[in-house]
């Protein structure tokens, strides 16, 4: 029976972390504050703004709202970019997308300026993954995925590690990450012939495939380490991950449950890195 590598636990050591950073920043007069920008109403953002803003609560951050209509002009979303670049109390910044499609995506999020691109959406955020640096953050669903290896004392240095997926908010990200950690990667896509080969090769397997159940046993072997990003909605309309977790669980050696493992812990890494941010700034 593999070891279940719970969200909530990696939560729980986060939020305390927080907690004591948002204690030291209080105590220099700085309160760090999120900036939400949502354009229309989707009910997935919605839900995701929900629970944004009570963790917030829960960790002592405070947040202020831009909401706009989903007509609402290019140039109206970027007086409201601007102003949230220039408000020297906000100090990251979570921008709801996609946009509507009479906006240009691209420019608009890389209006934003990094150091408050809290959720990787500008190149530039991008960029300081790739080369390590520390500019911006890296997007918050890679970041959970290290933060789970972190806290369950999982090395990485020497093993190989798989990524399925190549996008550019979570398997691309990963895969540096990953090298970061001193790990042998590979990524793997829908172009790459015979994956199961690929993956069963892995000492760490991380599936951000997009699709529900997509690896099965074929995929894995015996000791490996399994961090199942996908979040999908299967035939009973039950949460379920890119893993096949029923036929993967008794094989592997650890694994993260869906819902309960990666996507419980992106919110608090979102609001890490908003105190990481005025951290940054206010030492």
């Amino acid at each position: 029976m593999a070891r279940q590598l719970l969200g909530k636990e990696v939560t729980a050591a986060l939020n305390e972390r927080i907690k004591a950073d948002v204690a030291a920043l209080n105590a220099k007069g700085v309160k760090p504050t999120l900036g939400i920008i949502r354009v229309g109403e989707r009910p997935d953002d919605l839900s995701y703004e929900r629970g944004a803003t009570k963790r917030c609560e829960t960790l002592g951050v405070e947040y202020k709202k831009y909401l706009l209509p989903a007509d609402v002009s290019q140039e109206e979303l970027l007086k409201v970019i601007d102003e949230v670049n220039k408000d020297e109390n906000i100090h990251g910044v979570l921008m709801f997308r996609p946009l509507p499609k009479h906006i240009d995506q691209t420019l608009v999020e890389n209006a934003l300026c990094a150091e408050k691109d809290v959720d990787c959406q500008t190149d530039a955020s991008l960029g300081g993954v790739f080369t390590g640096k520390k500019v911006g953050f890296p997007p918050c669903t890679p970041q959970a995925c290290m933060e789970i290896l972190d806290h369950y004392g999982i090395d990485c240095t020497g093993k190989k590690a798989v990524v399925i997926g190549r996008s550019l908010v979570v398997g691309k990200p990963a895969a540096m990450m990953l090298i970061k950690k001193n790990a042998t990667v590979t990524v793997c896509h829908t172009r790459t012939v015979d994956m199961p080969s690929v993956t069963r090769e892995a000492d760490i397997l991380v599936v951000a495939a997009g699709r529900a159940g997509v690896v099965g046993a074929d995929y894995v072997a015996p000791g490996q380490i399994v961090i199942d990003v996908g979040i999908n909605v299967n035939e009973e309309g039950k949460l379920c991950g890119d893993v096949d977790y029923a036929a993967v669980e008794p094989i592997v050696d650890a694994i993260t449950p869906v819902p309960g493992g990666v996507g419980s812990v992106t919110t608090s890494v979102l609001v890490g890195h908003v105190v990481e941010a005025a951290m940054r700034k206010f030492g």
